[in-house]
């Protein structure tokens, strides 16, 4: 066997001690499951007093090879390597670092100690995969911390902290110094008792505890079967034989694993990681970036500003009026104090995160910055200027960024005198909540300044995709045909909280036009007005948006928009005025009102996604389809459990995507452009 084995064995006194050796992240594997059989066959034949499985490297087992859930698993499975772990005469503690998620927990459950060192993480994500754990997951963990914490650990699959862990029943020490000998002092100072985790009895949650959890998971994802069978199971624990409830949870693991849901997910897995990555990039170094300076002090500023400070970099934020300087500021804080109010955060670590926090009114204050972003407003002229002051002030090296949602990046390049460091880094609000990041590449951006930026990316917890310049680049460029196509429903016969429901019965968390609300109608208002290629005699417009416009009807920010917000209050009311204002618009358009069945408006807006994805990809603004997928599963809502629009279409009848698509075109006119579908479809598919 080339290589060092995925287990490695040795003998530690009368004890043995398994390493888990996969790396980079101990994925738990055939040779890892074999290899551990292997060897705790060996320990039972030599009659050794106790065992410790310990990952090597970065982490613990950060869960099952994902892969393998494609077909049909190799045997040994985990729950064989648990029942050869509870079926050894001698106790075994499993020391834990880094991670043990998914498969990786529930190897940890089957020991009977864990000890967990200050910095590991645990959870069992399987239900963000569309399956539930499946190895006695919701078995042992029931057994450890009571249905309610399991209900909400499982149907989330959030880590939780090793303070937490131990807080819950789910770990029994910390290891605060060397993990292995303090594991092996466990085992040592105190002789410990074999202690399967399924035969303690069941840490009971309060009732009301139990339903508020189901209740709080139900309204998140309810509609999705897996977090249904989940709490089915967890509920369960304790009510009859450990055997057939494991049983019950492996036969719901492999049909779930085999569903629609849980291929798409896994497909947006593999895509998200392959989005983050560019090819030929082993010889590229990334630039060391530690300190950021935001240009603009406006919703935007702030929240790219909050992101960077609480992952640990240094940020100053720019802005020449003082008083939206001071205003800003103490938004900031703010914000970071709700979070300690909301046990977020610790007072410790909220003043850690804000003593990295600085204010400027000059450009002086960021000349020993790494990295500097503009974040001002709109306006192409505007950005230019901005940029050229920024180079004035920075070193050669400072990479310099524009966070536009739309504008051309490249215009912006040619005023540089270094604009292969120029980049475009589109975030979404909220900056420091929404983990979606386009990294916009210009025709000079250097390929050190695009893997620069992709670290940057997984430092700040986000998820990257690179795009090419174009006019609202991935994302936003299909969401602006899919609220035309939202528009000219409302034009024919819909209303706009009509297509909102329907859209939200999809799975999307907002319709469009609360979409629309809450971002801000003017924005996409001064993009229409800029667009030449916006033309009422090329293709079938809406002016409604335009109309409530003109009124000041701009969204949350002004308490009306497509709904009203009485003082502000969330969520808004469907409006008579929009109603007035929509029945006049449609008298003046000539317009034949019908009715509009929830079929039609699905699909429309099902296909009018997808032809805007063949749009990106015929003008090579994505590098491959999946990278639209993850797009739109990461910042536009769009559902996880069908994959993204190009995902989608590909689980469709052909006869049906076309039928839609000429729908499309039929709809918003002869000159309405149709995608070219075979490069997705292949030839045979072509529209």
């Amino acid at each position: 066997m080339l290589g060092p084995p995925s287990v490695k064995y040795r003998k530690e006194g009368e004890f043995a001690v398994l390493s888990i050796s996969n790396p980079p992240v101990n994925v738990s594997s055939f040779e890892i499951r074999k290899g551990l059989i292997d060897h705790l066959d060996h320990v039972r034949k030599n009659g050794l007093k106790g065992v410790i499985i310990i990952g090597e490297g970065k982490c613990f087992i950060a869960g099952s090879d994902i892969k393998e859930f494609d077909k049909a698993i190799p045997p040994p499975e985990l729950p064989d390597v648990i029942n050869a772990l509870e079926d050894l005469t001698c106790p075994v503690v499993a020391a834990i670092h880094g991670v043990a998620l998914g498969g990786g927990l529930e190897l940890a459950l089957g020991c009977d100690y864990r000890i967990a060192s200050t910095d590991t993480r645990l959870g069992l994500p399987e239900v963000s995969l569309g399956m539930i754990p499946g190895a006695g997951g919701t078995q042992r963990l029931t057994t450890l911390t009571g249905q309610a914490i399991a209900i909400r650990l499982i149907t989330t699959g959030t880590p939780i902290d090793a303070t937490e862990a131990l807080e819950v029943g789910l770990i029994d020490d910390i290891s605060r110094n060397d993990l292995l000998e303090d594991a092996l002092a466990l085992l040592s100072n105190t002789r410990l008792d074999k202690r399967i985790t399924l035969n303690l009895p069941i840490n009971q949650s309060d009732p009301e505890e139990i339903e508020k959890a189901e209740r709080v998971a139900l309204l998140k994802n309810g509609s999705r079967e897996n977090v249904r069978e989940a709490i089915r199971l967890i509920k369960k624990a304790g009510t009859r034989a450990a055997e057939e409830l494991l049983d019950e949870e492996r036969s719901v693991f492999q049909r779930l694993r085999s569903s629609s849901d849980a291929k798409a997910l896994r497909y947006l897995f593999f895509s998200e990681r392959q989005a983050a990555t560019i090819e030929n990039s082993l010889h590229i170094n990334s630039k060391e970036v530690s300190s950021v300076a935001i240009i603009g002090a406006g919703t935007m500023g702030q929240g790219i500003a909050r992101a960077f400070i609480s992952h640990g970099f240094e940020c100053t934020i720019v802005e020449r009026n003082p008083h939206l300087l001071a205003k800003s500021m103490t938004e900031i804080k703010g914000s970071v104090k709700r979070r300690v109010e909301r046990k977020r955060l610790t007072d410790q670590e909220a003043h850690t995160i804000l003593q990295r926090l600085n204010g400027a009114t000059d450009y002086q204050s960021i000349s020993h910055c790494d990295l500097v972003i503009e974040a001002v407003f709109e306006e192409l002229s505007l950005k230019i200027e901005v940029l050229e002051n920024i180079e004035k002030h920075v070193d050669h090296q400072a990479i310099i960024a524009s966070n536009t949602s739309y504008l051309d990046i490249n215009e912006m390049g040619k005023h540089l005198k270094f604009p292969q460091r120029l980049v475009g880094l589109h975030f979404f609000n909220p900056a420091d909540v929404m983990k979606l990041l386009e990294i916009i590449q210009t025709k000079q951006t250097s390929p050190q300044t695009v893997k620069t930026s992709l670290t940057l990316a997984k430092k700040l917890k986000k998820q990257p995709v690179i795009a090419q310049v174009s006019d609202g680049f991935i994302g936003n460029r299909i969401f602006a045909a899919y609220r035309h196509r939202a528009e000219l429903l409302v034009l024919d016969g819909a209303s706009p909280w009509q297509i909102d429901s329907i859209v939200k019965t999809l799975g999307f968390p907002m319709g469009p036009f609360e979409v629309a609300d809450a971002s801000g109608l003017d924005i996409a208002w001064a993009m229409r007005r800029n667009d030449p290629s916006i033309c009422r005699d090329s293709i079938k417009y809406a002016p409604i948006a335009d109309a409530l416009c003109e009124k000041n009807r701009l969204g949350r920010k002004k308490n009306a928009g497509w709904y009203d917000y009485a003082d502000g209050s969330l969520p808004g009311s469907k409006s008579k005025t929009v109603d007035l204002i929509i029945d006049q618009i449609r008298q003046s358009e000539g317009s034949i009102d019908y009715t509009i069945t929830a079929e039609t408006i699905a699909n429309q807006l099902m296909i009018t996604m997808l032809n805007a994805s063949l749009w990106v990809l015929e003008d090579q603004v994505a590098s491959r389809p999946s990278d639209i997928d993850v797009v739109m599963a990461n910042g536009y809502g769009f559902p996880r459990w069908l994959g993204g629009p190009i995902y989608w279409a590909l689980q469709q009848d052909a006869m049906f995507i076309q039928k839609e698509l000429d729908e499309l075109r039929r709809v918003t006119g002869p000159k309405y452009r149709i995608g070219n579908s075979c490069l997705i479809f292949g030839e045979g598919r072509e529209n």
